[in-house]
């Protein structure tokens, strides 16, 4: 029997045998048992695999969400919300670094007093 396969990654249920079937283009290069662990890491080695999340939320967050994106993939709404969130705590984590540096550099700056501060600001102004 051939059978032809266009999957990175496939499981495979048999009651409480779980299996994964690794493929490279058409070719199976592993089975092996499916974990949690390795269904996420072979999920993610090839840059178009997608991986499974689950995560719980309340039921009234579930029902706004399903309102909100009715008619849409839920996946792809929620894998930009993911890249989104991603995005806002690097943008975030970069600012308190760039916050920090600004704070260490302070720290080694000569004092200044109100009079000099204020001489600095009129200095060239007409």
């Amino acid at each position: 029997m051939l059978l032809s396969l266009s999957f990175h990654a496939l499981t495979v249920n048999f009651g409480p045998l779980h299996i994964q079937l690794v493929a490279q283009h058409t070719s199976i290069i592993a089975i092996r048992p499916a974990t949690a662990d390795n269904l996420l890491k072979i999920s993610t080695i090839k840059e178009a695999i997608m991986a499974t999340v689950n995560f719980s939320v309340p039921d009234d967050v579930k029902d706004a969400f399903n309102e909100a994106y009715k008619g849409q993939n839920k996946s792809a709404v929620i894998a930009d919300l993911m890249r989104e969130a991603v995005e806002r705590a690097q943008r975030k984590q970069r600012s308190h670094e760039a916050i920090a540096r600004i704070l260490e550099r302070r720290k080694h700056a000569p004092a200044m007093t109100d009079e000099e501060l204020q001489a600095a600001r009129e200095d060239g102004r007409p």
